[in-house]
């Protein structure tokens, strides 16, 4: 018989994430500019590796992008653009923002809650966008699993951006969980199970 949907599989689609991708702007990459941050090619390789992952398997994506009148951020000025090779395809979520959590953007907070407020954080910067999502997510009852390798922070106070991005996952450990980006793909098994279920029977 044709056309049969395994039902008790649909019971776990609330457990599946959206995949929430912060601010990949060239703002971040255009040294010397005050925002950008040395060293990022780890971190941007890894969120490569967890966005084509999601697509691969079908998790919804999420893009967030920081918008300013100030010389930073600004829309008109190229700096504000996708870094090349993360532009949001036109099936993906994008939002926009003038202050550093997510949730500023009430359409994120409404898309979240009704995604079963379940997310997998990455991009930048750690110890702004990153810990102000994490947190106010945490005090909506959301759950956050934040990628600690597919992120990274800026300087501060005479610290460096390595030293302060260790404490700023250390902060997020106490309001997520905290895991690498090989792990988050690892642990997807299930999923990709789950998509296995439906191919050929719809």
């Amino acid at each position: 018989m044709k056309n049969v949907i395994n039902l008790r599989a649909y019971a776990n689609i609330p457990l599946i994430p959206t995949l929430v991708l912060l601010d990949l702007q060239q703002e971040y990459i255009a040294s010397p500019r005050l925002f950008s941050i040395p060293k990022l090619d780890p971190a941007l390789e890894n969120c490569r590796a967890i966005l084509a992952h999601a697509r691969r398997i079908g998790i919804p994506v999420a893009f967030l992008r920081m918008v300013g009148s100030s010389p930073f951020f600004n829309p008109v000025l190229s700096y504000s653009h996708w870094i090349p090779g993360f532009e949001p395809l036109t099936s993906e979520m994008v939002f926009e923002r003038s202050k550093p959590s997510c949730y500023a953007n009430p359409e994120f907070s409404n898309a979240m809650a009704a995604c079963g407020g379940h997310f997998v954080l990455a991009g930048f910067s750690g110890e702004g966008a990153c810990l102000a999502t994490a947190l106010e997510a945490f005090h909506r009852g959301h759950r956050v699993t934040f990628l600690s390798d597919a992120s990274a922070s800026r300087g501060l106070a005479g610290l460096e951006a390595t030293r302060v991005h260790e404490t700023v996952v250390q902060l997020i450990g106490l309001y997520a969980d905290v895991t690498t980006s090989r792990d988050w793909i690892d642990s997807q098994s299930s999923l990709r199970a789950f998509a296995g279920q439906f191919d050929g029977n719809y």
